[in-house]
């Protein structure tokens, strides 16, 4: 889904630089989701359980403005 390439792109690009192990660690994670659940999280806001995840997807969510 072009949407969410473009979200996780953006957050590559800005954040991985800065992303401490723990960080990069939940965006690969993150990229093992399949689509219609990083929609849901990162379109739809919903949250997973998973503190670090759901920390990092609140970063992902806020560079797209």
């Amino acid at each position: 889904m072009k949407e969410l390439d473009l979200l996780l792109v953006r957050w590559l690009d800005a954040g991985w630089p800065g992303a401490d192990g723990g960080q990069r660690a939940a965006f690969l994670r993150l990229l093992e989701e399949p689509d219609p659940q990083l929609a849901d999280w990162l379109l739809h806001g919903l949250r997973p359980d998973d503190p670090p995840l759901s920390t990092l997807l609140d970063d992902i969510v806020s560079r797209r403005l």
